[in-house]
């Protein structure tokens, strides 16, 4: 981790509205900008805080210190104005590779008292690779580590390659359940196999149980089967409502947010708004209305990264929407919620992959640049423009 010094800068870019399938994207002035004008373009001022390598993913503890992982497998425990790191121990072996590595972090509903701590990694085994999910101890002072850590699930099968693990973590609002990503493991038919955990969101007790959607568990699906027909789910999230929000990266074209709902079948590979990447047409979500279609869609894509539903009060006119960091698209992207329904909103060019999208405890948005394959990623804090 390199630190940097805490100056705002502006990103000398223009703000341009998401486009729809088969359009180009053309530099447009959103609607944020008419209220909340910037000079260089953007409804926010952007200041880095700090430095990481090839960091993945980040949370906020309750005195706004900060974990952020790397994907090389190192737990990052950072002072709230970004200054100070100090590594935490306890971190299980982890295979870092293509699209592996120690993934997210979330802190349990019960912190302040447990300190119990969230996380995925991905690792190798002898019958092939998997995502994990584990939970540990924090435990702070000069030299914190993660007590206690208890793996609580191991994807399945594990099998050969290095992408798609997915590995995302959400809370439910009961304070009872979490839900959990596996991507299909570019192995495509997975994602319909009721046996099989890949392609599919799972959830659990915070006792580690596999909880998943009943009548699915009735028809012989894996016991912590929630939704499935999903591809590589890099983020989910629930609204104030308790809707649950995925989004996933679809194949050549076809980038989804989707509102999942217990026991339904997403379609991939049987149905995308994109194609296989050898050319081989996927049949569209049209051709299929026993399954269900995504909220919103990207042909070309965004190649979405984290996900949040905005709740805070820096920014009031995005309350309950939802942000995404975009990957190829180099990009902070806002989907339009309301209610259960959803429609593209902004797409803000940051000028690198942004790998995370996290709420600060004051309501700015926190983003982690991916910086690409093994180079560093800025920590970025966006606050309104004044």
């Amino acid at each position: 981790m390199r630190l940097l010094p805490i100056a705002a800068v502006s990103l000398t870019l223009i703000a341009c509205t998401a486009a729809g399938p088969g359009n180009s994207q053309q530099a447009a002035p959103s609607t944020a900008e008419s209220t909340t004008p910037s000079p260089a373009g953007l409804p926010f001022t952007v200041t880095p805080i700090a430095d990481f390598d090839a960091p993945w993913a980040m949370t906020f503890l309750p005195d706004r210190r900060m974990l952020v992982t790397e994907k090389a497998g190192v737990l990052l425990l950072v002072s709230a104005d970004g200054k100070t790191s100090t590594q935490v121990t306890g971190i299980p072996a982890v295979d870092s590779a293509g699209q592996g590595g120690l993934m997210d972090v979330v802190l349990d509903p019960g912190f302040a008292s447990n300190r119990h701590v969230w996380f995925s990694y991905s690792e190798a085994a002898a019958n092939g690779k998997g995502v994990v999910l584990a939970r540990g101890t924090l435990t702070d002072g000069k030299s914190p580590s993660l007590a206690n850590v208890t793996t609580v699930f191991r994807a399945t099968p594990y099998v050969e390659g290095n992408g798609h693990y997915s590995g995302r973590i959400a809370l439910a609002p009961d304070g009872k359940h979490l839900f959990f990503t596996n991507g299909e493991r570019q192995k495509f038919d997975p994602a319909q196999d009721p046996k099989a955990t890949l392609g599919k969101v799972l959830r659990f007790t915070l006792d580690g149980n596999p909880a998943g959607d009943p009548g699915l568990t009735a028809k012989g699906f894996h016991p912590a089967v929630w939704s499935y027909g999903h591809r590589n789910l890099l983020g989910i999230a629930f609204d104030a409502a308790g809707n649950l929000w995925e989004q996933e990266m679809g194949p050549k074209g076809g980038d989804e947010v989707n509102l999942v709902l217990p026991g339904k079948n997403y379609g991939y590979p049987l149905v995308s708004d994109g194609d296989h990447y050898d050319g081989k047409p996927i049949p569209r979500h049209s051709t299929r209305p026993d399954l269900e279609a995504p909220k919103v869609s990207w042909n070309p894509v965004i190649s979405p990264g984290g996900l949040i539903v905005y709740s805070g009060k820096l920014f009031p006119q995005w309350k309950g929407d939802l942000f995404i960091g975009g990957l190829s698209s180099q990009a902070l992207v806002r989907v339009d919620v309301n209610g259960t329904s959803a429609a593209k909103g902004d797409q803000w060019p940051m000028g690198a992959r942004i790998r995370e999208v996290e709420e600060g405890p004051d309501g700015a948005l926190w983003l982690l640049e991916d910086g690409g394959r093994g180079s560093q990623g800025r920590l970025l804090k966006l606050t309104p423009n004044r």
